[in-house]
């Protein structure tokens, strides 16, 4: 009797010694599945738009701008708010410059 339980103890402990590891590639994949199913990434399903008021005031600070400083040429640096001299090249620009950045966040 102590040899069949000798002999069933050296199978047992074969067959648990003789077991195949699992592949790495197949521990990697199962840790994949396991962390695409953990992070839940949300995407906007609609396309992102700009607001509708965004291209007329970009295109409206360009006209003013350039306007402005057109004004202040021909009118031989008189207008458009006399007085100040060179600081209406600075207000032209301004305005250009608040167009250029109204038109970093148009879409």
């Amino acid at each position: 009797m102590t040899r069949i339980l000798a002999a069933i103890g050296a199978f047992c402990l074969m067959v648990y010694l003789s077991r195949m590891p699992k592949s790495k590639l197949r521990k990697k994949v199962e840790e994949q599945r396991a962390h695409n199913q953990e992070v839940d990434v949300k995407t906007p399903h609609t396309p992102l738009e700009s607001p509708r008021w965004l291209a007329p005031t970009m295109v409206a600070a360009f006209l003013i701008g350039l306007f402005w400083i057109v004004v202040f040429y021909v009118s031989q640096t008189v207008y458009p708010v006399p007085g100040i001299g060179a600081w209406n090249m600075i207000i032209g620009f301004s305005f250009i410059g608040v167009g250029f950045s109204l038109a970093t966040k148009w879409r």
